[in-house]
């Protein structure tokens, strides 16, 4: 008997959500050969098996939340050969795998998939790792055989389909028979998948009133990035209210995490003032305004585009800008980071900031490109709310709120003129950074937004 421990899946996470098995006890199964699709905060990735045998026993069901390091599947790998294509298989993987390697295979992956496996919000500081067993390590990329992960297609009837794309229709509620296929060879699609949800095409047969309450991602994921004079979208109950506990998953436990270490290790601190943009010529792109604003910031008051230790008590000015854009979904809060802001123009931002939202809808954020802003930005104001104490999430200084754009009677000689005005809200770790260097911060905030262009 061989036992299997979840591994890390490249992210530093704590643990991860049983989507979908492709394999059931007794099964005979190969090295390589998928066997279970696991969602994290960052993925949904198809685990492959790490040996030649026989599963004995799945330890978990869908929907169930496995920590790292947990047993997953028990093998036997007695039968004639089957130790030795293991042996084989472990002396060639441990040559070649590391994490960063994982992580340009899952990149890869995604791209194959259009851009459909789920990604999330990152974690700030990652947790301390499993301990290591001989049989697995706890990093994929560092299993002792097999760290590759599979994305094969399987045919069911006449129906093609990657294992992720399954799972997305699972979430969706959408009948993979009644979709439209529009892949190479007559694979379906993420899209196809979406498309057929927002359609109302291809209902699943049976689906329990929880997943009838759910939105397609499409519809669901609305960036926060773009402040509206326009009426924001009616409200819509992404769950039932039915008075029973259930567990936090998948991005939602990552945030719930992240904010319990910033609640515990920042010392925060919030300022309040207006930013007056009546003078903005017409077209002006707003959050391309907002980047360039915390970007005049920072170069004001470089104390504030920084990272702190708290331990050791240690600050980091960091000289380029690198923002973390906070998006709400109904599955959570997303953090994707914009990179070298200082370096964009609004074609370039806007370009980008077109990009986050398509990904953020998809869940297909590479991890790397979900960690290590240097600052942070919230447009909470798109929905509602004039101002607020936005949370900054270790090692983060600072994250600057947006709130709801408004007119406002402002005084001038010989009487009032209405301008728009933006709420801004700044919150600071006032271990890092004084309340003086704070409001220096924020008067360059409020003079860049005043310019005209």
């Amino acid at each position: 008997m061989k036992q299997f421990h979840l591994p890390d899946l490249g992210e530093g996470l704590p643990d991860a959500e049983i989507v979908e098995w492709h394999v059931k006890e007794g099964d005979q199964v190969t090295v390589d050969q998928p066997m279970v699709s696991m969602e994290t905060a960052k993925a949904v990735v198809d685990v492959p098996s790490p040996y030649t045998g026989t599963i004995v026993k799945l330890h978990g069901q869908p929907g169930d939340v496995i920590d790292t390091g947990a047993v997953l599947v028990t093998f036997d790998i007695s039968e004639d050969g089957s130790s030795q294509n293991n042996e084989e298989s472990e002396t060639a993987t441990a040559k070649n795998a590391k994490t960063t390697k994982q992580q340009e295979d899952i990149g890869e992956l995604i791209n194959e998939l259009e851009e459909t496996l789920p990604k999330v919000a990152p974690e700030v500081a990652s947790p301390p790792a499993a301990a290591t067993r001989e049989d697995s390590g706890t990093v994929v990329g560092q299993m002792e055989s097999s760290s590759k992960v599979v994305s094969d297609v399987s045919t069911i009837g006449n129906i093609k389909v990657a294992p992720a794309v399954r799972a997305l229709a699972k979430k969706l509620k959408v009948d993979l028979s009644q979709v439209k296929a529009t892949g190479a060879g007559g694979v379906i699609t993420a899209r196809d998948v979406r498309l057929a949800a927002e359609s109302g095409h291809a209902p699943a047969k049976k689906a329990t009133p929880a997943q009838q309450s759910q939105l397609p991602l499409e519809a669901a994921a609305t960036p926060q990035t773009a402040v509206t004079t326009q009426s924001p979208p009616p409200a819509t109950a992404t769950s039932i209210a039915d008075g029973q506990w259930q567990q936090v998953k998948g991005p939602r436990r990552s945030m719930a995490r992240a904010m319990a270490q910033a609640h515990a290790e920042v010392v925060p601190t919030t300022l309040m003032d207006d930013a007056d943009i009546n003078d903005w010529k017409p077209g002006q792109d707003i959050t391309y305004r907002l980047i360039r604003a915390l970007v005049a910031g920072s170069r004001a008051e470089p104390v504030m585009n920084a990272w702190f230790d708290g331990k050791k008590l240690a600050i980091r000015q960091i000289p380029h800008v690198d923002v973390g854009i906070a998006v709400d979904t109904p599955d959570g809060l997303f953090v994707p980071t914009l990179r070298n802001a200082e370096k964009l123009g609004p074609k370039e931002v806007r370009a980008a900031m077109n990009r986050i939202k398509e990904q953020v809808r998809n869940r297909s954020i590479p991890p790397e490109e979900m960690k290590d802003f240097t600052i942070m930005l919230s447009n909470f104001g798109v929905f509602a709310g004039r101002y607020a104490t936005p949370v900054v999430t270790p090692p983060c200084v600072c994250i600057l709120g947006a709130g709801k754009l408004r007119y406002d009677a402002i005084p001038v000689m010989g009487g009032f003129e209405a301008h728009r005005i933006i709420p801004i809200s700044l919150t600071f770790d006032h271990r890092a950074a004084t309340g003086g260097e704070a409001s220096r911060f924020l008067a360059a905030v409020l003079k860049d937004l005043a310019l005209p262009e």
